[in-house]
């Protein structure tokens, strides 16, 4: 790769409804779609994952409750817990009011296998039409 170049974003989904996001192949941002946030209406609680604890992909990292049900979160790659974020865990409903943005879970340092474990994870036109199905 040339001096300089940069990576592009890439986000992918689990059928699970979790979303991965990294800009360098190396690092990642987990959160919850859009989709999955309104099926649990509003979130009152969020359970982390601690930072340095380390998950295959697809094993439970955490889970999120909600006046409606209870469901857990899969990892959607290998790797290792960096941090969480602080300001969900204090207000649960950031993920109704922005999953894909403010409402994130946790950051990874994605493992070894997370370029293949990458690509068998969906691309958004494909999530959307999974979530239409």
């Amino acid at each position: 790769m040339p001096m300089g170049a940069r990576f592009e974003t890439t986000i992918r989904f689990t059928k699970d409804h979790e979303w991965i996001r990294t800009e360098d192949g190396k690092t990642g941002t987990i959160g919850i779609t859009e989709f999955a946030a309104k099926a649990l209406g509003d979130v009152t609680f969020v359970e982390f994952p601690e930072p340095g604890q380390e998950f295959s992909q697809g094993d439970q990292l955490g889970a999120v409750e909600s006046v409606k049900a209870a469901t857990d979160i899969y990892s959607p790659l290998s790797g290792k817990i960096l941090s969480i974020n602080e300001d969900l865990a204090k207000k649960p409903s950031l993920i109704n009011k922005g999953p894909l943005g403010k409402g994130w879970l946790c950051t990874m340092e994605i493992g070894e296998k997370g370029e293949v474990e990458m690509a068998e994870l969906m691309g958004e036109e494909e999530y959307v039409r999974y979530t239409e199905e």
